[in-house]
């Protein structure tokens, strides 16, 4: 009778082992939730003003993870802000259509593009560039054969 009563009385601990285990992983799994939207309020709020510098947008579209609707406010505020590229010098492109060819470079390559972003891109930087529209279509077309298939 004693042993089957020291069974009964371990087994019941265990059981009450168990469930406090249970219950100590349940609230910490809720605290990293909590702290997680926590941070995300934290950054949307601070985002609400807008970074435009160009080495923060190209970041944005360099980042592979990145997504689409983030690529694509990205590209509007680097058309908003630095859409204008130099006028040409002579034949050769200025200095700083590099960096709108790399740019577009990126963008054809970027896992989370869709051919709207990309022609929307394109159109928006041709319109705002005539002189370099050759050159816009040139670096899109080198960058969509550039992709992997």
């Amino acid at each position: 009778m004693e042993v089957t009563l020291l069974i009964r009385t371990i087994f019941g601990l265990i059981i009450i082992l168990a469930i406090l285990i249970f219950l100590l992983f349940l609230s910490y799994t809720n605290k990293k939730k909590k702290i997680r939207l926590q941070k995300a309020r934290s950054l949307s709020k601070t985002k609400t003003v807008e970074d435009t510098s160009l080495e923060y947008l190209k970041n944005i579209i360099k980042n592979k993870n990145s997504t689409a609707s983030e690529l694509k406010s990205a590209l509007d505020l680097v058309l908003k802000h630095h859409g204008t590229i130099k006028d040409k010098i002579g034949e050769r492109t200025h200095e700083d259509f590099d960096i709108y060819m790399n740019i577009l470079f990126t963008i054809c390559r970027h896992p989370n593009t869709n051919k709207d972003i990309l022609l929307n891109f394109e159109r928006s930087l041709t319109k705002l560039n005539p002189k370099y529209k050759k050159d816009i279509g040139e670096a899109t077309t080198r960058g969509l054969n550039s992709r992997r298939v």
